[in-house]
């Protein structure tokens, strides 16, 4: 059934063709500039499927209809009248075309769409630290995590397209700390296999096997690990005694740390508020396995408390002159002018050699003390006991042993 008619909403003429239950415009390039400007709202036919769907006279968009498998579906072209009606009928003849080749033409665009974007080394990196910030000992806030990554690799590569980098871009990056900075090349080479991991969770066309490769090329590292020096267990009450009879801040907060064998970042950052009764509790954040850690004071660590009262800080044990926190190398500084080659974190294994050697204590009792995590996820499951008591008598033997060298 052929036709001429003129649709009261399209204020344009059309011939048509009834083609089952639809009734198709033939004729081909119907609408003009003018037409679809001057149209109000509705939907109006161009031929071969395009159509002008306007929401007032102002505004509308465009759209092509196709049947893609056997289903009729709808494209969206864009925006009248951004997209002009020439553009249009340009972009509907492509997806037509499309079809035509056996392509599906809407999927497509959608992959497109979600493409993921071109990103540089460095993007890569701070979009991989946002998405690890939740495993991060306080978000990360303290930037351990990207200063290996900020020092030795973002410098050399981080203009540089992520999915460029192979094992000869990394073994130039490397090559020069390899050996001479093993911890800080272990570090950064980690970051730089999990920001390569994201970018594959991304999309991007990464190497995943690139750190690997680069090992292969530089080969075993040279240089050996050194522990941090530890003072001689049976040198420990000598050295406390002379600490006791040092007045200024660093020397209280020593001794202060070698009585509870906490961290040196746990002990300057130490509070009256954390103190509980004759109990040192440190949260989650303060920790360095992100879990809660209960350290029961002794009467030694109970009397340094006191003293630290007298250093007039209301908040910090052990404050600087301008009452912040302590300097990280405040302790350490005092132990260097010293002439001893020991380091303060090394009294945590002062402590658990004498433990060892000297005490019938178990080994979970030991190293509860440290503040280490004792036993797999199943056994802590079950165990859920911090064995407070048994980790108080432990410190007690310590501190008697540490006393045993003042003299009063």
């Amino acid at each position: 059934m052929l036709g001429t008619t003129r649709n009261t909403t399209t204020e344009h003429s059309c011939t048509y063709r009834k083609v089952g239950y639809k009734v198709v415009c033939m004729k081909r390039h119907a609408l003009t500039f003018m037409e679809a400007k001057n149209l109000g709202s509705g939907k109006y036919a161009d031929g071969e499927g395009l159509w002008l769907c306007k929401s007032d006279q102002s505004r509308g968009k465009w759209i092509v209809r196709l049947t893609i498998a056997g289903k009729r579906r709808e494209m969206g072209l864009g925006r009248w009248p951004d997209v002009s009606i020439a553009e249009a009928r340009t972009r509907a003849a492509d997806a037509r075309r499309d079809v035509r080749d056996g392509l599906d033409p809407i999927e497509a665009r959608a992959k497109e769409r979600y493409k993921p974007k071109k990103l540089t080394v460095k993007e890569a990196i701070d979009d991989c630290f946002k998405a690890r910030q939740a495993e991060l000992k306080g978000d990360g806030k303290a930037g351990r995590w990207m200063s290996p990554l900020n020092v030795h690799v973002i410098p050399k590569i981080g203009s540089m397209p992520i999915e460029d980098v192979d094992q000869h871009v990394l073994k130039t990056v490397f090559e020069p700390i390899w050996h001479t900075k093993p911890d800080a090349a272990r570090k950064a080479m980690n970051r730089v296999n999990l920001t390569l991991k994201h970018g594959a969770a991304l999309g991007l066309d990464v190497d995943l096997q690139a750190t690997m490769k680069m090992r292969a090329l530089l080969g075993k590292r040279r240089h050996e690990v050194q522990h941090i020096p530890s003072l001689p267990y049976k040198d420990a009450p000598a050295f406390y005694q002379d600490l006791c009879e040092r007045t200024f801040v660093a020397a209280l907060a020593l001794r202060f740390l070698i009585v509870t064998v906490a961290r040196t970042s746990e002990v300057r950052f130490a509070t009256f508020e954390e103190i509980e009764d004759d109990v040192w509790v440190l949260t989650p954040e303060r920790t360095k396995t992100g879990r809660e850690h209960r350290i029961p004071l002794t009467d030694e660590a109970l009397h340094i408390v006191e003293q630290a009262k007298a250093l007039g800080s209301k908040k910090l044990l052990f404050p600087s002159a301008r009452d912040r926190a302590l300097s990280d190398a405040a302790m350490a500084a005092f132990m260097k002018r010293e002439e001893m080659i020991a380091r303060p974190h090394g009294f945590r294994a002062t402590f658990r050699t004498w433990a060892e050697n000297e005490t019938d204590a178990d080994w979970e009792t030991k190293e509860g003390v440290l503040g280490h995590v004792v036993g797999s996820s199943v056994e802590r499951a079950y165990q859920r006991s911090d064995r407070l008591a048994k980790r108080r008598a432990l410190l007690n033997e310590w501190a008697a042993f540490l006393r045993s060298g003042v003299t009063s």
